[in-house]
């Protein structure tokens, strides 16, 4: 939850900031961009990007670490985590705090294994997965989907006893998240209308492939924006990594600046604000966000990709429902898309249905969104292989020196 209140004060900072000098992000954006950097490789290494590869490659080494590996999840790299990552945000950045809360979860469980008694037989891998999938639970105050998460994602054919210490732990997290936030859903209520005609069903195919599509592209260009023998950036990015941060950040605040100041931060309040549908946003401001959020994490600072995935699916959505009038409701377009283009983006469609079932408490059309997110995520892995597996692999092969 601190980590939740310092990014939600660095972004309203930011906001407040920019409201009274225009220019601000023009020099917060580089400058802070360059700063964290820094920070991050010279006090912090292993803090950078998501979290979420971070833990799995941790979960894929387990007792056998390759040589050189140097640890991912220590209490050290989590402080870091949440230091920068906010410092990130009050620079005006496109991230989230959910994948960086995966990788806080499991560093404090993985500090715990050695402390447990032997009598307990505890594995440390699954401490990592019950750490991370609790760190989804509270990001989104949406324990159903931590659980999702650590199944499809973090730890891939759980045994019995790993099933009981994974529900434990998001339990507790759940409990304390709702204790503190509120039994309130993420996005608020939304309202939908049900299908009523078998248009409407070729319509919400249309939108799968869609979101299937713009996923796939955007995780694809993640992957490569970050390799190391990628563009031609790369070898410039390689070697001047905090100039090659400022130069991000200066795009970022262009693309800000232009989008009226709304590619900026998380995105929670523009994607909110969409789903109340009382949001006055310029028609591309999905699209500002996909590149604001590839700027942001291709630059190096800490931060994750789901909320700004969310809130990117929102504006694609936007457009689409004005496109498509009244042949399906809007909201019902809002909550397809958000759990499309985050099923296509992360290839994990289960967890992604859920959690936006869960944000916007969408029981109601259960149905729908798991056919949109199967879709899309077959899609996208037609453009793409999936997008954190593939970056911890990347770990695995080029271990940082101890």
């Amino acid at each position: 939850m601190l980590f939740a209140e310092l990014s939600e004060g660095a972004v309203q900072v930011f906001r407040d900031i920019s409201e009274q000098h225009w220019w601000w992000p023009l020099f917060i954006c580089p400058a802070g961009g360059a700063a964290v950097v820094w920070a991050t490789r010279r006090w912090f290494p292993g803090s950078e990007g998501s979290g979420i590869p971070q833990t799995l490659a941790e979960i894929q080494i387990d007792k056998q670490p390759p040589a050189g590996w140097r640890p991912l999840l220590t209490l050290k790299i989590a402080v870091g985590k949440i230091s920068l990552g906010a410092a990130a945000l009050f620079a005006g950045f496109s991230m989230g705090r959910e994948g960086p809360m995966v990788q806080i979860g499991a560093a404090v469980m993985n500090s715990l294994h050695g402390h447990l008694p032997r009598r307990f037989n505890i594995q440390r891998r699954h401490l990592i997965a019950a750490g991370g999938a609790a760190g989804i639970a509270a990001a989104f105050n949406t324990p159903l989907a931590g659980i999702m998460f650590a199944i499809e994602e973090l730890n891939r054919g759980l045994d019995q006893r790993m099933s009981g210490l994974l529900i434990v732990a998001i339990v507790l997290a759940g409990v304390v998240s709702q204790a503190l936030l509120g039994n309130t859903a993420y996005f608020g209520w939304v309202s939908f209308a049900g299908l009523k005609s078998h248009l409407q069903i070729v319509w919400v195919l249309l939108i799968a492939v869609a979101c299937g599509l713009a996923g796939g592209a955007f995780a694809r260009l993640m992957l490569l924006t970050t390799a190391k023998n990628g563009p031609f950036f790369s070898a410039f990015r390689s070697a001047h990594p905090v100039r090659y941060a400022a130069i991000c950040g200066l795009l970022i605040a262009v693309i800000g600046l232009l989008s009226d100041y709304s590619s900026f931060g998380t995105g929670f309040v523009e994607t909110r604000a969409l789903f109340e549908l009382n949001a006055e946003l310029p028609w591309h401001y999905g699209i500002d966000k996909f590149f604001a959020t590839l700027l942001s994490y291709a630059s190096g600072v800490p931060g994750g990709i789901f909320a700004p995935a969310l809130a990117i699916g929102a504006g694609i959505g936007n457009n689409i429902a004005m496109l498509l009038g009244d042949q399906l409701s809007t909201g019902m377009v809002l909550v397809l898309c958000t759990a499309g283009f985050l099923a296509a983006v992360t290839q994990a469609p289960i967890t992604a249905f859920v959690i936006v079932m869960e944000m916007v408490s969408g029981y109601g059309i259960v149905m729908e969104m798991m056919i949109v997110a199967l879709l899309a995520s077959a899609v996208s892995r037609a453009l793409c292989p999936p997008l954190y597996r593939t970056l911890a692999q990347r770990m695995l092969n080029t271990p940082r020196p101890g």
